[in-house]
């Protein structure tokens, strides 16, 4: 059902010339008599995404810091989502700037105020963000720690009780457990191997009522690049199943903090096969009754699957990167391909098995969705198709992932070829007003495109220093800076240099700093709004993090975000007439822009960016110094 227009609609003039002069009339008058700064910038944006409306195109939206950018995206998407009858949907960077989008003091809420209009804003976030209960039974017949016993008292109660269902209400998101540490929830969490729609416990489960909750939506819904990426790689299968797509259709789309879609994008399409998963569900399976030609064919599997990751350990490079390359040998790929032949015949003998009704249906089911997937996965990795593949250790899991190929031309069929309306907005999407790295990556060929400066005097607010030093001297100068006890973030390029400077923290100065991954990201971040917190180490924080005034006075760039040289960044620079130019050197610009851009978000901050440059690094220094608004001062 639709809701009312937030202005009047008549036949002598069209929506879209409305909308424009509603939008007008709402930046220039109405927001600025409720206490709002009114921003040209801002409402040349505005006005720019009426355009893209009227025109079903791509806008590269690049406003710096400060233009009041999220503002001008919500009038417009609000309005054409009540137009339309379906909501626009907005996707963040990741799950910890959802929570602020919807901050008791964050944009949504001050406009809704402000303008008395009620809005419908519901939150879509990753399958992963939510508690799985069959997860967390398994677990908790297994260990006895205190997390557990904290989980399962705040389950509400109709969960398992007896009660009606008409009582139930969303629970079981990642952030109302913000004192787990990511290594706890993530033993809890739903799990991709997890079979929904075969689990009795589906009716009651949180991530059933958060998913029921937001399809509902009138106006707004807000997801992550990683879940949206999800939701478009797997709605047509999800549609053969005779299942929802993870995502409502949206009127327009709004990717805030666009210049990271690639990445989810990248993310959303691997296909992951981890050392340890086979073995776990093929030991679940291993029941009384089952046939003797079943459980001689899983253990055969058993041990060519350990042989197999053996091997990849062997044939996998040396280096310090997250993802590591790996050597097609021969013995690798013969032993992959017995994998893939045993697990075949498997499936065969799971047919029977299913007749005897001897295995629990929902533990069948898990193994043989596995199965399927982990068939597709190594023929992927041994034959020789146009596909990317490394080796990691997630949380001290060896996993090989498979890349089938690059997303471009994936993302361009079923994305940009729709009429959508499609916003990119980001205080970083050019490289000097140039939009063509972005967009081409992204395969977008058409599109509309403008840059907006921030409207900050940064010569008055902001200084920038940058230390040249040894690579061994960097740990020591963080921790010399940090001393006067300004409120800091440290950004890394990785959470592998994260670790190492963690390692050479005194113990004296432990309490003042805290690190990504001790516990839920939103929880760390408002206690260090809150001035909780002293010293915020992130590899993640490099954009959205908006911590105005004195609760950030200095950002700390430990590392240049360089891309790794790993697989997959490998394939893009083999497409590349000079890689370092073309992918790596405009990643690292980006990336940096965005870091540095944490420091000043209100007219009332000020600070300082310190900028750590070892001998490699300090030959980028001209290239540095011209994404800043400053001049760059250098200590040696």
């Amino acid at each position: 059902m639709k809701r009312k227009m937030p202005f009047p609609l008549s036949k002598e003039k069209s929506f879209y010339d409305s909308l424009n002069d509603w939008i007008g009339d709402t930046l220039y008058d109405d927001l600025t008599e409720k206490g709002f700064e009114s921003r040209d910038e801002q409402i040349y944006m505005a006005f720019q995404i009426e355009k893209a409306l009227k025109d079903k195109k791509v806008l590269f939206a690049e406003a710096g810091v400060g233009t009041g950018k999220t503002i001008a995206y919500l009038l417009p998407a609000l309005a054409y989502a009540r137009y339309t009858g379906k909501p626009a949907l907005i996707s963040c960077a990741d799950e910890t700037l959802i929570d602020q989008l919807v901050k008791e003091d964050g944009d949504i809420k001050k406009i809704s105020e402000a303008l008395g209009l009620d809005i419908d804003v519901r939150l879509a976030k990753a399958r992963s963000q939510y508690l799985c209960l069959k997860r967390l039974d398994e677990v908790g017949n297994r260990v006895d720690d205190e997390y557990i016993e904290i989980l399962e008292d705040r389950l509400p109660d109709f969960v398992y009780g007896s009660g009606s269902l008409q009582s139930i209400f969303p629970y079981g998101d990642r952030s109302d457990y913000p004192e787990l540490s990511d290594e706890e929830w993530n033993t809890v969490n739903y799990h991709p191997i997890q079979q929904c729609t075969a689990c009795d416990l589906r009716n009651r489960c949180g991530q059933t009522i958060h998913r029921n909750h937001y399809r509902d939506s009138l106006e707004l819904v807000i997801c992550s690049h990683d879940f949206y990426m999800e939701h478009i790689w797997t709605k047509d299968s999800r549609v053969r199943q005779g299942q929802l797509p993870l995502l409502p259709e949206a009127s327009m789309i709004v990717f805030d903090e666009g210049h990271l879609l690639e990445y989810s994008a990248q993310r959303a399409l691997t296909y992951e096969v981890q050392n340890s998963t086979l073995l776990n569900l093929l030991e679940r399976v291993m029941v009384d009754g089952v046939r003797e030609e079943t459980l001689q064919l899983m253990e055969r599997l058993i041990d060519t699957h350990e042989e197999f990751f053996v091997l990849l350990d062997v044939y996998a490079d040396t280096t310090d990167n997250e993802r590591k390359g790996i050597e097609k040998a021969p013995s690798l790929l013969e032993v992959g391909n017995e994998a893939v032949k045993i697990s075949t015949a498997l499936l065969e003998e799971f047919v029977f098995e299913g007749e005897l009704f001897v295995i629990p249906e929902y533990d069948l089911k898990m193994v043989e969705e596995y199965l399927d997937q982990y068939i597709y996965s190594m023929e992927l990795f041994t034959t020789k198709v146009d596909a990317v593949d490394w080796l990691e250790s997630p949380e001290g899991e060896t996993t090989l992932v498979i890349m089938p190929r690059l997303v471009t031309d994936i993302l361009r069929e079923k994305l940009f070829s729709s009429n959508t309306p499609i916003v990119f907005s980001s205080a970083t999407l050019s490289i000097k007003k140039d939009f063509s790295y972005l967009a081409n990556g992204l395969g977008i060929q058409d599109f509309l495109s403008f840059s907006v400066d921030s409207p900050f005097d940064y010569e008055e607010v902001m200084e920038v220093f940058a230390h040249n030093l040894a690579s061994e001297e960097k740990a020591n100068q963080a921790l010399e800076l940090i001393k006067d006890g300004d409120q800091t973030l440290i950004l890394f390029k990785s959470e592998l240099m994260m670790r190492r400077f963690k390692e050479q923290v005194p113990d004296d100065m432990k309490d003042r700093i805290s690190f990504e991954g001790e516990r839920e990201l939103s929880s760390m971040i408002k206690d260090f709004q809150q001035k909780n917190i002293q010293v915020l180490c992130s590899y993640h924080l490099w954009e959205g993090l908006d911590i105005p005034q004195d609760a950030l006075t200095r950002v700390i760039i430990h590392d240049l975000p360089f891309p790794p040289k790993d697989p997959l960044f490998e394939a893009r620079r083999t497409h590349a007439e000079d890689p370092f130019k073309e992918v790596d050197l405009p990643f690292m610009l980006l990336r940096l822009r965005q870091g540095a851009g944490r420091l000043i978000r209100t007219s009332e901050d000020s600070g300082t960016i310190h900028l750590l440059l070892d001998d490699e690094e300090q030959k980028m220094t001209k290239e540095i110094e011209s994404i800043f608004p400053v001049k760059m001062k250098i200590t040696v």
